[in-house]
């Protein structure tokens, strides 16, 4: 495999950041997943934190180096991590369930395969244009299939962060899958919380991302996301990888092209940061508390673990 790939998550004018990031890769498959936690005090960021942890390690444990089932990892996976989230919440007696939007994206052999639940949003551009998007799992997106409301009246709708299907909620999740969905060599995929989209549209995203370098452009888009969004800039994250891989082997690869060709089978590189650990994830917890969340989440998690 070939791509060059960014991640970065920002605070934008919120007092904490709940929103999770990470990707990692083997030798034949890479993984992206992007959450957005919702609840009370600091509980939303470790809802977001204990999905994106979930996927991670069942990445690690099942790229050997490829993934056998791609939507079947996804769905498991997702599926793990909603009741590992239900689990922290009967073990602290809370009365409302944190919940976490989730999108995830395995890529191997060329072929993209994602799933989501909530409103993190997945976008395939090719050649500057939005080839396809995940569909929000929200009241405002079933508003506009009614035609009730246009994109316009949606950006600035009171209801328009109410989203109907999550990680950790009490109802199951309703987890959308895409299609087996082949990529061409110069493909950008990006996944990225509402505080990006929300204020930016796909289109100028995907001109954005077509012929920049990912490392200035994704920068430069969070940027305009947080201008735009002024003093309530939401938090807001992205990943973005160009596919570069292809059947036709291609010239002039750049210095932050990532090739995994000569990686070990059994390896897994992976780009996770630790809960409280990132300076981009402030949070208001002391590191007792820091320390205690950690231990809390490791310990839901291994439930899980196979």
């Amino acid at each position: 495999m070939k791509f060059t790939i960014y991640q970065e998550s920002r605070i934008g004018k919120r007092a904490n950041n709940e929103d999770r990031i990470a990707h990692c890769y083997s030798r034949d498959a890479l993984l992206m997943v992007v959450a957005d936690g919702m609840g009370g005090h600091y509980y939303g960021e470790i809802a977001a934190q204990i999905a994106v942890q979930v996927l991670v390690e069942s990445f690690q444990r099942e790229a050997k180096p490829e993934i056998r089932d791609p939507f079947l990892f996804l769905q498991n996976a997702l599926t793990r991590a909603h009741r590992s989230i239900l689990d922290f919440t009967d073990t602290h007696k809370l009365k409302d369930s944190p919940r976490t939007t989730c999108v995830a994206c395995v890529i191997q052999d060329n072929i993209a395969y994602w799933a989501h639940a909530g409103d993190s949003r997945l976008y395939l551009m090719r050649g500057g244009k939005v080839l396809a998007r995940t569909r929000d799992h929200s009241r405002v997106q079933l508003l506009i299939e009614q035609s009730v409301i246009n994109e316009a009246q949606a950006a600035v709708h009171p209801d328009r962060n109410k989203v109907y299907s999550s990680l950790g909620g009490r109802e199951e999740p309703d987890i959308e899958f895409s299609r087996k969905t082949p990529l061409d060599a110069g493909d950008v995929l990006l996944l990225c919380t509402d505080g990006l989209w929300g204020v930016l549209s796909g289109e100028m995203m995907a001109v954005a991302l077509k012929s920049e370098n990912l490392m200035q452009a994704v920068p430069m888009l969070l940027n305009q996301a947080e201008i735009r969004g002024g003093s309530h800039a939401d938090n807001l994250s992205a990943i973005a990888v160009r596919w570069e891989d292809s059947y036709v082997e291609e010239g002039g690869e750049t210095t932050t092209t990532v090739s995994t060709q000569t990686m070990s089978p059994d390896t897994v590189t992976t780009r996770l940061d630790a809960f409280g650990r990132n300076p981009n994830y402030k949070t208001e917890l002391t590191e007792d508390e820091i320390e205690r969340a950690i231990e809390e989440i490791r310990s839901t998690i291994q439930k899980y673990s196979k």
